[in-house]
């Protein structure tokens, strides 16, 4: 009997740690604005080509990393590259580089709905001019 009640409390150990790592999410977006001082960051989801879904503002955790992200031609994703200094505060997020057209990026979060946190944004596949 105490076996089962071991062998249920593991399962369901287990279980809550597999669903922690179920509720992580790679989004492709482009940044539209961000705000270090609340530690926010505001996006859409890119759909399909030339495709958006509606605005979100998720903030950000304070070990987040931010860093720059170089193709991967295999996998056809962004994959991580260098850090880039200032995170939030960094040159690439101030309003005259966002502009209208905002910077691509690929942002990955953890939870779900109100809970949701960003843990990572990859800084690349934007949709301005190339060289910029």
């Amino acid at each position: 009997m105490l076996r089962s009640f071991v062998c249920a409390g593991l399962a369901l150990v287990l279980g809550g740690v597999i669903a922690a790592v179920a509720f992580a999410a790679d989004i492709r977006a482009v940044i539209t604005s961000v705000d270090p001082d609340k530690g926010t960051v505001t996006f859409k989801e890119r759909k399909g080509k030339g495709e958006f879904g509606d605005s979100q503002t998720l903030p950000v955790a304070k070990d987040a990393k931010i860093v720059k992200g170089t193709f991967d031609k295999e996998t056809k994703m962004l994959k991580a590259g260098d850090p880039i200094e200032g995170a939030l505060k960094a040159d690439v997020f101030s309003k005259d580089k966002i502009g209208e057209k905002g910077v691509g990026a690929t942002i990955t979060t953890t939870g779900e709905g109100d809970k949701a946190t960003v843990t990572q944004i990859i800084v690349g596949g934007g949709r301005g001019k190339k060289g910029q």
